[in-house]
């Protein structure tokens, strides 16, 4: 394998305050011209100012220091490899303040990334091309020569020029509107001066689009962006969003900081949505909804979606990483907030057992491979940030928030977020930073906690014992690495900090006790617990890690299940954590199968969809076998109850 090149940061003796940028985008022939005019800092003497740059051609570049002479540089040196360009100059720029001046011209690409272009139809068939703009994690340099490091912020004036029958949309509001002098039949628009942000959240959009708007009740205009003639389609993203701001609001104790919010949705784009300030990207199927024809599942998805970027106005962008080794925190943190806010707005859809379901079980069968990765990564070369975007940043990172916030309590949680997001507004903060402020709040060890899963891969499998000593209930419990490639006995096993609670069928729903695991074991006394009453261990399923209990206190947990007293998020939490044991060798499958006679009452439609998943992948394994028809009479049996009761045939006040 080749040498990984050195990655080297920019230098810093010389940096921005003010970008004013103006752009000018042609779209027929996919090109722009540029021209930049930033305020900056010299920190010390240098005849040469390095910046960020790709696909980008400098025409001219001149430095004016304050009341000084324009110092015209004299030659341009382009590191493509390192996407940096140096500007040589004749003499030492001196200490202090100036302006840096430079015309370019660029391409609109088609690469989905930088300033590029998107295809559209026009509703008479024509194909016409928007100029839109995709720049995280280092895509800003596409578009005008920057310093493009997430930590090196500053404020932005953008101008576009375009033809004037065309949207032209940026992160602030429309300013000023006037004629081009050179062409009348382009604008000159020119949007409000920014807050202080990172390069890689500025966006614009210039293209042919309807909207709708509305006012979130903390008076901020939102408008969703749609095709021509889709505009009610933007109707429900429309309603999520005017209902996010304020939830999101209250909840950090943080106002949302500009006047305004578009959501727009993008006919070519590579992610999901990417979170702009202000001026929120989306694909199409991730933000429009056909009142008529859209399913629940797309309107969930929408929902998340919304909640997830706006989360990011607050979490990334009032605050933002100092790096990219950070980024699994920016995007775990709205990976989980995006839940609270959807069961915020739409209780009915039971948002927080499909968490379980679709990131929480998802992450811990990823995690237990060989091949996982911690969820904290060392980035050096931003290259290597789209290597490390994955299930294990997003959904791992959301489940260890999630049982972060359980152990800490929400009072807390929030008093720790606000004092992390008033510290740090416009600046830029590690997670290290996030865990003394939530340490503060709460008195625990966080950052001793988290560390153990955050900078090691993997999670533990807690093993647990009782007996019954008069009234009180002994656990003994104890943890070890779990592998899905089966138990090993390695003598350096890792352990983890793990919060523990317990919960007795007195009362399923509520925890009864606490204790945090810091050892390979332990023993719980739990009191007053009767000798018929069943313990359940993680209720909430919030904890990152699987259960192995003895025979009888699976045996005991049964009738849970069948009176469903047992909560639908632990009902799919244990049947998950069956199967898993069992394909890794630990239990028998037959253990399994006998707990699965149990749900023949299941009303719950994420459980069922988990469990006919994991009956599924047991199915085909035995398929070719003597007993695979066997498998199949016992799905059948299981199934036809759940099946006799709903039919084939939706009917009127059945539940999403």
């Amino acid at each position: 394998m080749p040498e990984r090149r050195p990655f080297v940061r920019l230098p810093t003796d010389v940096y921005p305050v003010n970008y004013g940028l103006r752009l000018k985008p042609d779209l027929i022939d996919f090109t722009f011209e540029g021209k930049l005019e930033a305020a900056v800092e010299v920190t010390q003497g240098t005849n040469q100012i390095v910046m960020n740059c790709a696909d980008i051609d400098i025409i001219t570049a001149s430095f004016v220091p304050e009341g000084g002479e324009e110092i015209n540089a004299t030659g341009f040196n382009y590191q493509n490899e390192d996407e940096k360009v140096t500007l040589c100059f004749p003499s030492t720029l001196q200490k202090g303040s100036g302006s840096l001046k430079i015309d370019f011209v660029g391409e609109l690409n088609d690469k989905m990334k930088g300033f590029y272009r998107s295809k559209y139809t026009t509703p008479s068939g024509e194909i016409r091309y928007a100029a839109v703009t995709q720049f995280e994690a280092t895509d800003a340099r596409r578009a005008f020569p920057c310093w493009d490091e997430p930590a090196i912020k500053a404020t932005f004036d953008i101008t576009l020029i375009v033809p004037k029958d065309r949207v032209a949309l940026s992160n602030m509001n429309v300013v000023d509107r006037k004629p081009y002098p050179e062409d009348h039949s382009l604008v000159e628009v020119k949007f409000a001066t920014t807050p202080i942000m990172s390069t890689y959240l500025v966006a614009f959009v210039i293209g042919e689009y309807d909207f709708v708007e509305n006012q979130s009740s903390d008076g901020v205009t939102v408008r969703v962006y749609t095709p021509i003639g889709k505009a009610e389609q933007g109707k429900f993203a429309l309603e999520v969003a005017t209902k996010t701001l304020p939830f999101y609001k209250d909840y950090f104790s943080v106002p949302y900081p500009l006047p305004k919010i578009d959501l727009i949705a993008i006919a070519d784009f590579a992610a999901g949505a990417m979170e702009n300030w202000g001026l929120v990207t989306y694909r199409e199927t991730a933000l429009l909804i056909d009142p008529k024809n859209s399913c629940a599942s797309s309107r969930q998805w929408v929902a998340l979606v919304v909640g997830h970027e706006l989360a990011h106005q607050w979490f990334g962008n009032l605050v933002t990483m100092e790096w990219w080794t950070h980024l699994w925190l920016n995007e775990g943190f709205a990976s989980w907030i995006e839940y609270l806010c959807v069961d915020h707005c739409f209780p009915e859809y039971d948002i927080w057992t499909q968490f379980v379901s679709a990131d929480y079980t998802r992450a811990l069968d990823l995690d237990a491979l060989d091949n996982s990765h911690p969820i904290e990564v060392d980035v050096g070369h931003p290259s290597e940030v789209d290597e490390i975007f994955d299930a294990i940043s997003y959904s791992k990172g959301a489940s260890v928030i999630r049982m972060l916030h359980n152990y800490i309590g929400d009072e807390d949680f929030r008093k720790g977020m606000n004092a992390y997001l008033l510290k740090f507004q416009h600046k830029n903060a590690s997670t290290e930073d996030l865990w003394e402020c939530l340490e503060q709040a709460s008195g625990k060890p966080i950052a001793a906690v988290m560390n153990s899963w955050t900078k090691q891969m993997g999670f533990p499998i807690i093993v647990v014992d009782q007996e019954q000593h008069g009234s009180d209930r002994v656990l003994k419990i104890s943890q070890k690495k779990f592998c899905a490639s089966g138990p090993r006995n390695d003598e350096n096993c890792p352990n983890w900090m793990v919060p523990i609670s317990v919960c007795t069928s007195e009362d399923p729903s509520c925890t009864k006790i606490k204790v945090l695991l810091d050892q390979p074991e332990t023993t719980v006394n739990v009191t007053n617990v009767a000798p018929d009453h069943w313990i359940k261990i993680n209720p909430g399923t919030v904890g990152f890690y699987r259960i192995q209990y003895s025979s009888v206190m699976l045996e005991s947990l049964l009738p849970g299940i069948r009176d469903l007293t047992l909560l639908p998020v632990d009902r799919l939490g244990l049947q998950n954590d069956l199967f898993s044991l069992a394909r890794a060798g630990m239990i028998s499958t037959v253990e399994v199968l006998k707990v699965m006679e149990a749900f023949v009452n299941e009303p719950n439609y994420t459980v069922w969809s988990d469990l006919s998943c994991n009956l599924g992948v047991l199915s085909s394994l035995l398929s070719h076998t003597d007993f695979h028809e066997d498998i199949q009479e016992f799905i059948r049996d299981l199934f036809t109850p759940i099946g006799m009761k709903l039919g084939w045939d939706s009917r009127t006040g059945e539940g999403e």
